[in-house]
């Protein structure tokens, strides 16, 4: 079988570039929030469509990709204030990019208002042009140490968290919260306000409580509250996964942008998609195997040059489950790349595999 000629070298320039093609990004200012919610006469029937935070997934080769499709905008994973303060190789590498991202949006996470503040500093000094303070991450080990959503029921240390980083910096701070710790306690419009009155300028909130984690249905209702109750735009965020649902959140809540979490794992031009059913009415189709099969390998190829050989192809098994799901023999194929020893043979497996699906050789 001939192998496909991306799968010749691993790292190549022109690769790595095609990678970084934004074509359909908004030519944002210094002030990247003013240019991503201009004033409605002009905002026209565009809406913003953010990639979300997400831990593990949202490196740089992965934004890079959201922003390929249609993201206007794609933030870091969250990155320990604490760590990035000391300079961890770790936090360094998740605040930075794969090459000039347009706007460079980092969260940051942590309970210490002077350590927030201090990592803020140091993200616009290191090029981030948005701060985003998480106030929504569920996970243990985030919360045990007053971080995260456990701010949420600290209404006082969050609102001097906000107040401290927007005094440090001067680019725009933005929040991403939850509804409340539990049905019991859903204080998102209070922390939301408080958020607003202390500088944050753009609010996004995942519709669902700490205790629901990402259990149940996202309250799309109680988003519209939250949206209801402040001047700063509000994004809303949860069971985002096709351009039918962004249509019926838009309307339900009334939202000034749109945040897609795992609904964009495995398709992220889910973004084109849902910007054309917006402004349009029309849902383009998928890419075919043939693009996929590029988009696949440009992404690889990404992640072995930014994490490194070792980093990179231990990183790639996760989102080659996601770019293969629903592909016959995607199980087996995903078996096989959790024991590949190396970036040259999973780029060989990636190139069997979509050769071997009876759509790609129909092409």
């Amino acid at each position: 079988m001939r192998i496909h000629g991306t799968c010749k070298k691993l790292i190549k320039d022109d690769k790595i570039a095609r990678l970084l093609s934004y074509t359909s990004l908004p030519n944002l200012a210094m002030d990247a929030i003013s240019e991503l919610f201009p004033p409605p006469a002009h905002r026209g029937k565009s809406t913003p469509l953010i990639l979300a935070p997400m831990a593990g997934v949202t490196d740089a080769p992965f934004r890079s990709l959201a922003l390929r499709y249609g993201a206007h905008l794609a933030f870091s994973e969250m990155v320990a204030s604490q760590a990035m303060i000391r300079h961890t190789p770790k936090s360094l590498k998740i605040a930075s990019a794969l090459g000039p991202e347009p706007v460079l949006a980092v969260q940051i996470a942590g309970s210490d208002p002077a350590v927030m503040a201090e990592a803020a500093r140091m993200n616009e000094g290191r090029g981030a042009r948005i701060i985003d303070i998480n106030m929504g991450c569920p996970v243990k080990k985030i919360c045990n140490n007053g971080g995260g959503a456990a701010l949420l029921k600290d209404e006082s240390r969050a609102a001097a968290i906000v107040a401290a980083v927007a005094r440090a910096v001067n680019i725009p701070v933005t929040v991403k919260i939850r509804l409340g710790w539990d049905h019991a306690h859903q204080n998102g419009r209070t922390i939301a306000r408080l958020a607003e009155q202390n500088g944050a300028r753009m609010v996004t909130v995942h519709g669902r409580t700490r205790a629901d984690m990402y259990h149940g249905k996202a309250d799309w209702a109680a988003i519209a509250a939250i949206k209801q109750a402040l001047t700063i735009p509000v994004v809303g965020n949860g069971d985002i996964t096709d351009p039918h649902s962004a249509q019926e959140m838009l309307a339900i809540t009334g939202v000034d942008g749109i945040m897609i979490g795992r609904g964009a794992l495995g398709k992220p031009w889910i973004f084109s998609q849902v910007a054309s059913f917006l402004a349009h009415g029309t849902i383009p189709p998928p890419p075919d195997l043939n693009a996929r099969l590029t988009l696949v390998l440009e992404h690889f190829h990404a992640m072995i040059h930014h994490l490194g050989p070792v980093g990179g192809n231990r990183t790639a098994r996760k989102h080659l489950a996601w770019h293969t799901h629903g592909l016959i023999d995607g199980a087996r194929f995903r078996d096989a790349i959790n024991r590949s020893p190396d970036p040259q043979s999973t780029a060989t497996m990636i190139q069997t595999f979509f050769h071997n699906q009876p759509e790609f050789r129909a092409l």
